[in-house]
């Protein structure tokens, strides 16, 4: 359950974004859509590797 504190005087949109900021760090809707259809662990395994291979293509052109 995910708990926001807000003090007496806080905007309630300020409390929306704490909220929401918190909801992303959990990383439920993430999971729901990964479970919504399975996806074979080759097919993980190959876009793993694929992110890998464009972020440090990105590193090297930053050097």
């Amino acid at each position: 359950m995910i708990i926001v504190q807000v003090k007496d005087g806080d905007n309630i949109e300020r409390a929306l974004k704490k909220f929401k900021r918190k909801f992303e760090k959990t990383g439920i809707v993430k999971e729901l859509r990964s479970r919504q259809a399975f996806q074979k662990p080759s097919v993980t395994n190959r876009k793993k590797m694929m992110k890998a291979v464009y972020v440090q293509k990105l590193r090297s052109v930053e050097e």
